[in-house]
């Protein structure tokens, strides 16, 4: 089939791509916004940057710990009770309960000894002096008597030295021994026993650098009362030890306070 020739049949050269023109007021808008993005890049480029301040350190919980003394032990018995139990057998396992008792509230406890050992007075006080304790307590046991009797050092109070002497080192620590013959008084009598203060020369703890009480237990004999409790009775043993942990956690709250 032939073609018309009147008819162009020519290509066009494609043209460059236009966009189309915007109005004068989008215009406007438009520099508008891109000057408000200019001043808060340079505002923002200006400021210094703000520095967060590290966490507050976490302080370690305060220290605090007590020092349980064993009475006798090894060649010397003590006394003997009234089921032939020698003294230092007694003493070695109420320090055995106590130690358990104080380590589940999480306090430290340092013993004197740990089995049926001789331990010499002068030792007892380098252990407890070493130790740098908050408290020690000399355990002992008695069937004279009734009730827990709880003495402290007969020294009479004198202020601290700087290199106190040996057998009257206690003398600086007689006022807290006071007090902790108090807090221990307290928690004794709410535990419904009968308590006998006193004071008197310790040879162990008169070399002593910290609050340190002698604590005797003996039967639990009541004028006038029909129950009595002897040394072997376990429910008894439990009692006074349970009481003598609660007044040490007490202890602790005041050794704490500034």
């Amino acid at each position: 089939m032939k073609m018309n020739r009147g008819c162009s049949t020519a290509r066009r050269k494609p043209g460059p791509f236009k966009i189309g023109s915007i109005s004068a007021a989008s215009s406007r808008a438009l520099r508008g916004c891109l000057a408000v993005c200019v001043v808060v890049t340079c505002v923002a480029a200006s400021q210094p940057a703000v520095a967060q301040a590290p966490p507050a350190p976490v302080s370690p919980p305060a220290r605090f710990l007590v020092v349980l003394d064993a009475a006798h032990g090894g060649d010397d018995p003590g006394g003997r009770l009234s089921n032939g139990q020698p003294e230092k057998t007694f003493t070695l396992a109420l320090s055995i309960r106590l130690r358990s008792l104080l380590g589940a509230r999480g306090i430290q406890v340092v013993t004197t000894r740990e089995s049926d050992a001789t331990v010499a007075p002068n030792r007892r006080a380098e252990i407890a002096n070493h130790a740098n304790a908050q408290a020690c307590l000399s355990l002992h046991a008695s069937e004279s008597g009734s009730g827990i009797h709880l003495f402290a050092s007969s020294l009479a109070p004198a202020q601290p030295a700087r290199f106190p002497a040996w057998k009257t080192a206690q003398a600086a620590w007689v006022t807290r021994s006071l007090a902790l013959a108090g807090v221990l008084n307290s928690a004794l009598l709410h535990a419904g026993m009968n308590v006998t203060l006193g004071r008197i020369a310790l040879p162990a703890i008169d070399s002593m650098t910290c609050p340190a009480i002698a604590i005797e237990i003996a039967p639990e004999r009541v004028p006038g009362h029909p129950s009595a409790a002897e040394l072997d009775d376990p429910a008894y043993q439990a009692r006074v030890a349970e009481a003598v942990a609660a007044a040490l956690l007490e202890w602790r709250t005041e050794a704490h306070q500034p």
